[in-house]
């Protein structure tokens, strides 16, 4: 059957999918296991990264950042390529890390493993030397290198960080925690668990059905993602949304499902907006993230986080932190929709507990106003 939604319905679909809704979620592995990633990014502008805020916006207040630490500590979550995931689901990338480079893997990827291959010596002694001293990081391990890594990027000659890339997609090393803002590597098989590899189809299907339950509603193909995949393949259920081209795969155990929703405020890496493609179709919200544009071009601001209410993207927040003076900055609020009362109060307060959380004094330009 082919499921015949509304654009409302479909929002209300990503915003349940995303944990957003009124009925929060118990603690931090819940976050986790729904959510199926936590992006580790380490940018924080606002005073914390975009990982802590995703937590926040679902758990609110009382949750406590030390928690996110504390659970990769205990190695609960496991960092596999910058992003946090549950320690159970490592077991679904064991054998494509045991086949790499693939079969039919392209060119680039195979001269990659000719590369590693002329580099054996110093891929050995990497091995070695996690064996008996890891963790360790980058900077202490040996660049023995006999044929160097050559871009026309700023990764020309970086040999070791590109050595370590590879060996982390080989399952050989693992990322094993920060010495300040230094990323520490040891073997894998003191990082990740004892688990049997789930077999490559199974693995794959089990990951597009985790992928589709955390987006509630997505394509089947989509443009391929640098990071996380936002496409799901055949999983679920095939559906169509009143005003949008083409077809989605939804889940169809979110459908008809009660609905009440509430105001957060998100990091620009959040999971129900990074598929930019997805959020403009559903949400009709003209975003993007400005940290990269000369501040005379930005429209939103450095940071700028989006506004949910309910099941709208309805505006963001231009805010900085100045942890050294324990100052949580808010030059703007940008309405892409006219604020009322409500709307403005609920906004307000969001941004006084973001301020609270982050244990920072609050200094704003002028309150959330209203445009009713």
């Amino acid at each position: 059957m082919v499921h015949h939604l509304s654009r409302q319905d479909a929002r209300r679909l990503a915003v349940s999918a995303q944990a957003l809704t009124a009925d929060r979620l118990p603690d931090l592995m819940a976050v986790a296991r729904r959510l199926t990633v936590l992006q580790l990014d380490p940018a924080r502008p606002v005073g914390a990264p975009s990982a802590q805020l995703v937590a926040w916006s679902r758990l609110g207040s009382a949750y406590d950042p030390a928690e996110l630490d504390d659970a990769l500590d205990r190695l609960e979550l496991v960092d596999l390529t910058g992003f946090a995931r549950p320690a159970e689901d490592i077991a679904l990338f064991y054998a494509e890390m045991a086949a790499w480079p693939g079969v039919d893997a392209p060119a680039w990827r195979i001269a990659q493993e000719g590369w590693i291959a002329a580099n054996a010596e110093c891929h050995a002694d990497i091995l070695e030397r996690l064996r008996q001293d890891g963790p360790l990081p980058a900077s202490e391990l040996p660049d023995t290198c006999a044929v160097p890594w050559r871009s026309s990027g700023w990764n020309n000659n970086r040999n070791v960080r590109m050595l370590l890339d590879l060996m982390v997609e080989r399952g050989e090393i693992a990322t094993a925690g920060h010495d300040g803002r230094e990323r520490l590597w040891d073997l894998a098989s003191r990082i990740y668990p004892d688990l049997p590899a789930v077999p490559p189809d199974e693995a794959d299907r089990t990951l597009r059905e985790r992928r589709l339950q955390a987006l509630g509603i997505a394509r089947a193909r989509a443009a391929k993602a640098p990071t996380e995949p936002n496409d799901v393949g055949d999983v679920g259920e095939e559906a169509v949304v009143d005003g949008v081209r083409g077809t989605w795969r939804v889940d169809p155990t979110l459908l008809d499902q009660p609905f009440t929703g509430r105001t957060a405020i998100l990091s620009p890496l959040d999971r129900l907006l990074i598929d930019r493609k997805r959020m403009v179709e559903l949400f009709e919200f003209d975003y993007q993230l400005e940290m990269f544009k000369p501040a005379a071009k930005r429209r939103w601001g450095y940071w700028a986080m989006p506004v949910l209410y309910a099941d709208r993207l309805v505006g963001k927040v231009d805010a900085t932190a100045d942890v050294g003076s324990g100052v949580l900055r808010v030059d703007a609020v940008h309405q892409d929709e006219p604020f009322d009362t409500a709307m403005a109060g609920e906004v307000q307060q969001e941004i006084e507990d973001l301020a609270q959380w982050l244990e920072l004094d609050l200094k704003m330009s002028e309150p959330v106003g209203t445009d009713a």
